[in-house]
């Protein structure tokens, strides 16, 4: 199972700033993103995850937005992460998920910033 694909996404359009309905300069997301692959670099995450940039997860309000996701596993949606200081709480969550193998994330177990930006937990498909 723990072989299996996991995706951790993140939302590109999360606190970008807009004009005339086109995204202006780097949005937060874009930031967030960029740090999360340049540190997953270095750490054991690169091989477990797939991480993703998206284009908006509607949760606009909870900026910024990440998604963990696995095949049979409860997929969890984060938001209300700074950009700075929430990547490595990000990548031990992820790596905490990625032992799961049910992917459950008791609120204990999960990092100070991943504690209160819970939006979402999905269950799994079976």
């Amino acid at each position: 199972m723990l072989n299996q694909k996991h995706t951790l996404f993140v939302c590109t359009t999360c606190g970008g700033k807009w004009q005339d309905g086109k995204q202006v300069g780097e949005s937060s997301g874009q930031k967030l993103l960029q740090q999360l692959q340049e540190l997953a670099q270095d750490s054991e995450l690169h091989n477990k995850f797939c991480i993703q940039g998206v284009e908006c997860m509607s949760a606009c309000s909870h900026s910024c937005v990440i998604a963990l996701t696995a095949e049979g596993k409860s997929t969890y949606l984060f938001g209300d992460l700074p950009v700075d200081g929430s990547t490595s709480a990000i990548i031990e969550c992820a790596n905490k998920y990625y032992a799961k193998t049910d992917g459950l994330l008791p609120w204990s177990e999960r990092p100070e910033p991943l504690k209160k930006g819970i939006l979402a937990k999905i269950p799994a498909l079976n």
